[in-house]
């Protein structure tokens, strides 16, 4: 890899190796505005990011292929899905062309005298990140020079993009504990260097790179020991994991969550009228009455997450207040894609039986009354495995029915470390819980389409694109429903 110190590139062209990761597409974007030209290559693309990189005029090549790498481009950003081997790996080393990382980059080229805000946690940082952006948006009509800076990992519907690059001081990035590639096995927010820092679950995930929650607790405490004494942590005080990575922090720290001790206490949580409204208490005191679209605990979780950081940076009060009572949401999460016939269908990004379980009782709360279908695909490479198989099963228990596609490429996990998705279903039906197995997004669509009826929910799971099941199925119920 290149070292460029404090050289900052100018013109160049950059081809990002993984370009349809949520975080290398909006890196993409960001070094576009900077004037450079961008090329990328995935194995696939698929809706959001492939959209946004669309919007962008910015190609994408598919497959991976040495020949994408002609003539050879001044940088290489190798994703961290690449490893030794993938053509486009072996024709950087070969031809000794430049190279780094996403998070590398992303230090180098815009953190750097910058205040860095990092919001980082197993569950919730990429709407949190979303929330704590949309706020100093909001502030900014007041007084510009708050206008943010920030790096998403999804698409932020205030915003319409994952990625904004501003003059002023402030950027906001959404910290991941995933490892930052072949070459660099550390999680990617070890780069970020944060001023301030909101920590939000710490729980055993990424099967595939952390052997146990022990490893897992060691990353987050890395990250809360690069914040400096004058810095502040907003973390979540209902997990002792987040407590004990915190210990040692030398910097100031506030809690935020439904403990009596908090810092920032949420009382009186309940969604009424299409709303979720709640108090935080600050000091012993009232704060403010919040209210915000989203509904579920954990998004009031993390809104009072944002609402402190940001109160903790400075901005008032009213402004946090009125900037969450106008944030929408973020693609992916709770995103309802169709209404067809009464039947509604909506997608969330799962990658974790705890995801999944909040994404079911966020939507419990908004139809109480409703038939809740959770159609999952096995899809991250913690949900691949059977390590949290119980955790699964508990989690799934909240729907009325439940569908498990096949897992995906599962033959890429050891023999040994499988989910082996029948006995998820099998242990469903013993518990009471209507469950079946189907080994594709056509074979779901075929056996879930005629039995779904007026004032059905049908939350589909996944963390990539499910083999088109979320245009497939509204296309089906449209036949079945003219």
């Amino acid at each position: 890899m290149k070292d460029r110190g404090s050289e900052k590139l100018i013109g160049q062209h950059i081809h990002l190796s993984g370009i349809c990761g949520t975080a290398m597409a909006s890196l993409a974007g960001l070094l576009q505005l900077q004037g450079h030209r961008i090329t990328g290559s995935d194995k696939a693309a698929y809706p959001p990011m492939s959209d946004l990189l669309a919007g962008l005029g910015i190609p994408i090549l598919e497959p991976y292929a040495e020949a994408n790498l002609e003539p050879a481009p001044d940088l290489v950003v190798i994703g961290n899905a690449l490893s030794r081997g993938n053509p486009e790996v072996e024709r950087v080393l070969d031809q000794r062309i430049p190279f780094t990382s996403m998070a590398a980059l992303l230090r180098d080229e815009f953190l750097k005298g910058r205040e860095s805000l990092v919001v980082a946690g197993t569950h919730g940082k990429t709407t949190t990140t979303s929330m704590l952006a949309w706020i100093y948006q909001f502030a900014a009509q007041q007084s510009p020079t708050l206008e943010p800076s920030f790096l998403i990992g999804g698409v932020a519907e205030n915003f319409g993009t994952s990625f904004q690059l501003r003059p002023t001081r402030t950027f906001i990035v959404e910290g991941d504990e995933y490892d930052t590639a072949f070459f660099d096995k550390g999680p990617k927010f070890l780069h970020y260097f944060p001023d301030g820092l909101i920590l939000t679950h710490v729980e055993f995930d990424h099967a595939d790179i952390y052997d146990d929650l022990n490893a897992v607790k060691t990353a987050f405490k890395r990250l809360v020991n690069l914040v400096p004494r004058r810095g502040l942590i907003v973390a979540y005080d209902g997990s002792e994991n987040v407590s004990e990575c915190i210990a040692h922090a030398l910097c100031r720290v506030e809690r935020y969550g439904f403990a009596g001790s908090s810092d920032w206490q949420i009382r009186n949580l309940h969604h009424e009228n299409g709303l979720t409204r709640w108090e935080v208490w600050h000091a012993g005191a009232l704060w403010a009455p919040l209210e915000m679209q989203l509904a579920g605990e954990h998004n009031a979780l993390n809104a009072t997450a944002a609402a402190a950081l940001a109160f903790g940076q400075g901005i008032c009060k009213e402004s946090i207040c009125a900037a969450l009572a106008t944030f929408k949401s973020v693609k992916r999460r709770l995103e309802v894609r169709a209404e067809i016939g009464g039947i509604t269908i909506i997608e969330d990004f799962a990658h974790h039986p705890t995801a999944i379980r909040e994404t079911l009782r966020a939507l419990r709360s908004v139809y109480p009354q409703s038939r809740l279908w959770a159609v999952l695909e096995p899809r991250s490479n913690t949900l691949r495995r059977k390590v949290l198989e119980g955790d699964l099963v508990a989690s799934l228990r909240l729907a009325d029915e439940v569908i498990l596609a096949g897992v995906y490429q599962q033959q890429r996990i050891p023999e040994l470390e499988r989910l082996h998705p029948e006995d998820v279903v099998r242990a469903l039906n013993a518990a009471g819980t209507p469950a079946e197995l189907c080994v594709d997004a056509e074979a779901i669509v075929n056996s879930l389409a005629p039995r779904l009826k007026p004032g059905d929910v049908v939350a589909i799971l996944s963390n990539g694109g499910f083999d088109g099941i979320y245009e497939k199925l509204p296309l089906r119920l449209k036949q079945l429903h003219p």
